[in-house]
């Protein structure tokens, strides 16, 4: 028996295959070979084709059909990238692009809604700000494309629009309607109040299914064009950061989870409804959640961690693969030599409070510095943007004494990992896994496959573990304060 991931991303989709009985990956495969385009039709914006996502989850499905058969898939997890509006026409397609997370237009949206509705409300029933989250998104089109907003017959997520286009049925989850800002956790239903402030018709939002649990079956269309068999459950949904945190084990309160893709994420799991009074950190329902056992993450992202590294390679060091710009970066010194970088360029950061910092380097002596300066300064400027959230969270009961993550993007480089050791004071533990893994490790939990925790992460493989360097704790310590330091003269 085999179980199917999908891993709906902004730079790449990526699917695998898991078998069941022994627990490991048959075949993966991320498509298109480069960067999915994103659109920024103006700054601050940030859009992709929902028909673009389906293309390429349909290439990677045949793709590995050429290897093996899906005959014997019995379960589909889909895991997406979070926030993004699709809004879908009653001619069952979209009709717009979707707006995705780095999107910051709805910025100002979202904070007059807050000072509408009320702070105190806000954070006693969403734990968040409305934000630049997918209502506040949806809010932007109904007041500026009228045309566009007339033809939504339904919106939800992009994980959701997926399972749509394998299914024909219209569903979203719990966990999906909170990282929309429209589920009340002091009620624990819906948060009707919001949509009705944006004037969003109730018929709009989708029913609920489990985010672990059969929600769906795939439809004759999907196995006449994929091979998938008709009556496939589709069995876990789940936005990439609530399910970074379950490809890792990370469903109880204290385990944290961490990831350093586009975006960076540290992701801890606690049973108690927190808020951050500032909303720098946010507050989603995890995927293990229930009436009965309460789960909720705490989310710090920070926009521009692999984005920021993935830049400067592009622009300081063409030609360089990663392993050759993360080699040459550890020739530099800790701190640096006193070059700072703030990786903070790709749109509104959560975590300062929806500023647009933008991104930068200083510091730099040109008698001094090199090209490796500059790059070892970006990758220690994204460990100290993660140390600077993670120091929220701890203001909010989290202790990361130990951080898992996925040995991939930005845990790939040694200096990186070493340094967010050093730098946060945690010991990190690196799997071998990734979301698409994670999401069919999901499916066969939520189809009854695997009947519990242990049977479905018992072959998950722990590669590494890194702790914290005591030599180097006092120059990084050094080094963060300058870094906070630039980054209070962007205010």
């Amino acid at each position: 028996m085999k179980s199917l991931g999908i891993d709906i991303g902004s730079s790449s989709i990526k699917i695998s295959l898991l078998d069941i009985e022994s627990g490991k990956c048959l075949a993966s495969t991320t498509n298109p070979g480069t960067e999915m385009p994103i659109k920024a039709l103006a700054p601050g914006w940030a859009e992709q084709s929902p028909d673009m996502w389906w293309k390429y989850v349909c290439e990677g499905i045949l793709k590995i059909r050429e290897k093996y058969s899906l005959d014997d898939v019995k379960s589909i997890g889909i895991t997406y990238q979070m926030h993004g509006l699709v809004c879908l026409g009653k001619d069952g397609k979209p009709v717009r692009d979707a707006i995705i997370w780095c999107d910051s237009r709805a910025v100002g949206i979202g904070q007059e809604a807050m000072e509408s509705l009320g702070k105190d409300r806000c954070l006693a029933h969403l734990l968040n700000s409305p934000g630049n989250f997918t209502a506040s998104k949806l809010a932007w089109v109904i007041r500026n494309e009228k045309d566009a907003f007339e033809k939504t017959d339904r919106f939800f997520l992009p994980g959701d629009y997926i399972a749509y286009m394998l299914s024909g049925d219209i569903h979203t989850t719990e966990t999906g309607l909170s990282e929309q800002i429209l589920w009340d956790f002091k009620e624990g239903r819906r948060a009707d109040f919001v949509a009705d402030f944006y004037g969003i018709p109730h018929r709009l939002i989708p029913d609920t299914v489990p985010a672990i649990g059969i929600q769906t079956v795939t439809d004759t269309r999907a196995q006449s064009l994929l091979g998938i068999p008709a009556g496939t459950p589709i069995s876990y949904r789940a936005g990439d950061q609530p399910n970074n945190a379950f490809s890792l084990n990370v469903l109880n309160p204290g385990e944290i989870a961490a990831t350093g893709g586009t975006s960076g994420v540290v992701y801890g799991v606690t049973d108690t409804p927190e808020a951050d009074p500032l909303s720098r950190v946010n507050t989603f329902v995890h995927v293990s959640h229930t009436a009965n056992t309460p789960r909720y993450g705490i989310l710090l992202c920070i926009n521009g961690t692999g984005i920021m590294n993935a830049w400067v390679r592009r622009n300081f060091a063409p030609g360089m693969d990663y392993d050759a710009i993360n080699s040459l970066a550890e020739t530099a010194p800790a701190g640096s030599g006193g070059v700072c970088v703030l990786p903070f360029g790709n749109g509104a950061e959560r975590v300062l409070e929806n500023r647009l910092a933008g991104a930068s380097i200083s510091g730099l002596d040109l008698n001094r510095h090199s090209i490796a300066n500059v790059l070892r300064a970006t990758q220690e400027g994204i460990a100290y943007s993660f140390r600077y959230g993670i120091d929220i969270m701890k203001g909010m009961g989290l202790k990361p004494d130990i951080i898992r993550a996925g040995k991939a993007n930005l845990f790939l480089s040694p200096l990186f990992r070493q340094t967010l050791s050093t730098v946060t004071g945690a010991r990190i533990e690196l799997y071998d896994t990734d979301g698409a893994l994670g999401a069919a490790r999901g499916a066969a939990l939520g189809a009854g496959l695997y009947k519990s925790r242990e049977e479905t992460f018992a072959s998950l493989e722990k590669v590494d573990e890194v702790s914290p360097i005591s030599r180097e704790s006092g120059v990084l310590e050094e080094s963060y304060l300058r870094w906070k330091r630039c980054l209070d003269r962007t205010a």
